[in-house]
């Protein structure tokens, strides 16, 4: 978006965009840009704090007035401020039993949806929506998807016009989304560290992605490698994991 910057203001359009990683702004050295402090994916600070995003947002739209440059890169002086945990937070309960690991994945699986179901319809009455819905699929069919593929059953696609390995893909992003929203559900405000923690290191879930990951990197598919290598588990959660 930084370089694309340079060629919308060709045509007398003035820019200006949110940079979330610093050094790559400065390399592509765009027209305005205004660096922020969160992390990927959040470009205007956290999530239903419309206050703090209209501050961002009105602190990019100020490089507008500026005259200097030609190029500006401002950084913004606050950090989000859910990137502290909430000490009030406590996770879901899932007995060690379920969430030991991906071993009678399906059984687990289909026992921490069940588990979740309460705080999952919490989630959905506090916010009016949900993130899950990517693949068509229940939450429990995207679960068999997940267990076919992990043991090894390279499941066919479940809706046309979409290929099986975006379908995996899709089934995973919608157990990660189902499991994530029901483990914020309630007044506390957890951070995303802390629910990342919970899930890639608590729940049979994570645990099921990350052996999926590890076992579709061996594939001799090009496009499971892809996806799996890029879209399955944060870079940083691999690396943490080892």
């Amino acid at each position: 978006m930084s370089a694309l910057g340079h060629y919308i203001e060709e045509e007398g359009i003035a820019t200006v965009a949110i940079s979330l990683i610093r050094p790559q702004t400065e390399n592509t050295k765009p027209p305005r840009a205004l660096w922020v402090p969160f992390e990927l994916g959040r470009p205007f600070g956290p999530p239903s704090d419309p206050a703090f995003q209209k501050r961002v947002i009105l602190a990019a739209l100020r490089l507008l007035e500026r005259e200097d440059g030609p190029v500006l890169i401002e950084d913004f002086p606050e950090d989000d401020p859910r990137a502290q945990p909430d000490p009030a937070w406590q996770p879901p309960f899932i007995p060690a039993a379920v969430s030991a690991g991906p071993a009678e994945t399906l059984s687990r699986l289909e026992t921490e949806i069940l588990l979740l179901t309460d705080a999952h319809e919490h989630w959905i009455g506090q916010h009016g929506r949900t993130t899950v819905g990517l693949s068509g699929l229940s939450v429990s069919d995207c679960a068999h998807y997940v267990a076919d593929w992990l043991h090894g059953r390279a499941a066919p696609s479940l809706r046309d016009g979409f290929s099986a390995p975006l379908m995996l893909r899709f089934a995973v992003d919608d157990v990660k989304a189902y499991c994530l929203e029901a483990a914020a559900a309630g007044p506390a405000k957890p951070s995303s560290r802390q629910l990342g923690d919970w899930f890639w290191s608590g729940t049979g879930a994570g645990a099921a992605i990350h052996a999926l990951r590890a076992a579709q990197l061996a594939s001799e598919d090009d496009r499971l490698k892809l996806i799996a290598g890029n879209f399955m588990v944060p870079a940083a959660r691999v690396r943490s994991a080892g």
